[in-house]
């Protein structure tokens, strides 16, 4: 886990309060310390501050996504819903506005970082991915993989997502049954959340030959609309 925030009892309080519910932690206070911590280590996931020095910390999120799948969430004093909006937009998982409360922040974090537990069950007690439209999903190695066996880069949120659609194809599923599902609370009256990893994902599918497969139903939600066969 990786705290990126230039105020350093911010820094220090996650980095303690993280630390005692069993996360290894890094701090870096602006966009060339976490690029050092990177070079030199493997981060799993990052909470990331917006307002950095020298540096928007929403273009350090469309640098990370060019380069780095993990899990990341914003925790930021900027509430402004246009930065909300545009950092689920580039591809980060949460967003958590200060002040926040710290056991908030840990469900949310827990949420991000939910993993296949990592003794696989027999295939017989549950699947361990999904075939659709030419295309493979594979549960324990978290790989999307597309008709030309390349890999098609998903972000946490994206891969979560993606697992609960194809969990119940051509059935409408609500925002709220899907926030629920990938981050373990209900959509607000003005959480575009959901909205944003759909477009985001709808924009793989196209790219991978497969448009239309996400389809909006007005005033429902969503629905996966092709046959799956999980293996």
């Amino acid at each position: 886990m990786l705290v990126v925030d230039d105020d350093p009892e911010v820094a220090w309080l996650l980095s303690r309060y993280l630390g005692e519910h069993g996360f290894k932690v890094s701090i870096a206070a602006d966009g060339n310390a976490l690029r050092a911590v990177m070079d030199k280590s493997t981060v799993d996931a990052i909470l990331l501050d917006l307002g950095l020095p020298g540096e928007d910390g929403l273009n350090l999120i469309r640098e990370l996504r060019s380069r780095w799948q993990g899990s990341l969430i914003i925790v930021s004093g900027r509430g402004e819903s246009v930065d909300q909006v545009v950092g689920l937009e580039l591809g980060a998982d949460d967003y958590v506005s200060k002040p926040f409360d710290l056991r908030e922040l840990l469900a949310r974090i827990r949420s991000v970082l939910r993993r296949v537990p990592a003794s696989p069950p027999p295939p017989s007690v549950a699947s361990t991915g999904f075939e659709f439209a030419g295309l493979r999903l594979e549960l324990f190695s978290r790989r999307l993989i597309g008709r030309d066996g390349c890999d098609i880069e998903l972000t946490t949120g994206e891969f979560e997502l993606l697992v609960a659609l194809l969990r119940r194809p051509n059935h409408v599923l609500s925002r709220d049954q899907l926030m629920t599902a990938i981050h373990g609370r209900q959509a607000g009256p003005f959480d575009r959340a959901i909205d944003m990893q759909v477009g985001r994902l709808r924009r793989k599918m196209d790219a991978a030959g497969q448009p239309q497969l996400i389809k909006s139903v007005r005033g429902a939600g969503y629905l996966f609309a092709a046959q799956t066969r999980p293996f």
